[in-house]
């Protein structure tokens, strides 16, 4: 992915970084997420950070403590995040039928579109699709010739 331009980052991304079951995707995921903290670039929504919280509490063996998943959450909060909304939500549902995408799947999007990100880090979506504007990129898959 290149540096310039902002990167909206799925909860898949977020979840490898901190899941140590997944030793290979958690080594690209940090090193996206790191990359994105140090040229300033990366974007989230309120919808990612929820998504993550849970997953991270309930879904990781064994789960994250609370209080840890907090200050993850209060951490990625210091990145530009896209504020889930109603007009987001109605946009999304509109994406949803013209994509064919999930509707969580249209809300990151759309959130990703707000943001005015150029890429949007996700192992969902397929890779080299441009949905609404945003290139999607896949950082667990190489990058085709």
């Amino acid at each position: 992915m290149s540096p310039a331009g902002r990167t909206f980052v799925d909860t898949n991304v977020l979840v490898y970084a901190h899941d140590a079951s997944e030793a290979e995707k958690q080594r690209t995921a940090r090193g996206l997420l790191e990359r994105l903290w140090a040229d300033r670039s990366g974007v989230l929504s309120t919808q990612v950070l929820q998504e993550f919280y849970v997953v991270a509490t309930r879904k990781f063996r064994p789960p994250m403590p609370r209080a840890e998943a907090r200050e993850i959450v209060a951490l990625y909060a210091t990145w530009p995040v896209v504020q889930v909304d109603v007009e987001l939500v109605l946009d999304a549902a509109a994406l949803e039928d013209e994509a064919q995408l999930s509707f969580w799947d249209a809300m990151v999007v759309e959130a990703a579109r707000r943001a005015g990100a150029e890429r949007l880090a996700s192992e969902d979506f397929g890779a080299g699709r441009r949905i609404a504007g945003v290139a999607i990129e896949n950082p667990f898959r190489p990058a085709e010739p």
